[in-house]
C-alpha cells in the first residue's frame, strides 16, 4: 500500500531521531492495528533502537483512497498500548 507522509511526520523523524525505513517496515508490516480516535488507526510494532525495546507507533488516516501518516512516535510504555488477544 502507498501512504502519504504529512509535512508533521517529517519533521517528527528528524526530531525523535527515528530512520525513515524503521516508519516504512511498521506500515508495510505492523504487529498490530488498533482503533483510535475519528478516522485515525495507530499501526504499531515492538522495536529496537539503541539496544532498547519500544513501541513504535504510527498514527494513520487510513479512511482515504491514499492513507495519511499524521504522526510517528516512540514509546517504552509497551504496557500502556499494547492490546494482548
Amino acid at each position: 500500500m502507498k501512504f502519504h507522509y504529512s509535512k508533521h511526520v517529517h519533521e517528527e523523524l528528524e526530531k525523535r531521531k527515528l530512520p525513515l525505513s524503521l516508519l516504512e517496515e511498521v506500515l508495510q508490516a505492523p504487529e498490530q492495528k488498533v482503533p483510535e480516535v475519528d478516522e485515525i488507526t495507530c499501526y504499531q510494532s515492538r522495536v529496537e533502537i539503541s539496544g532498547k525495546r519500544y513501541l513504535l507507533r504510527v498514527m494513520v488516516n487510513d479512511t482515504v483512497s491514499s492513507p495519511v501518516v499524521v504522526t510517528v512516535y516512540r514509546t517504552n510504555k509497551l504496557s500502556k498500548y499494547w492490546r494482548s488477544s
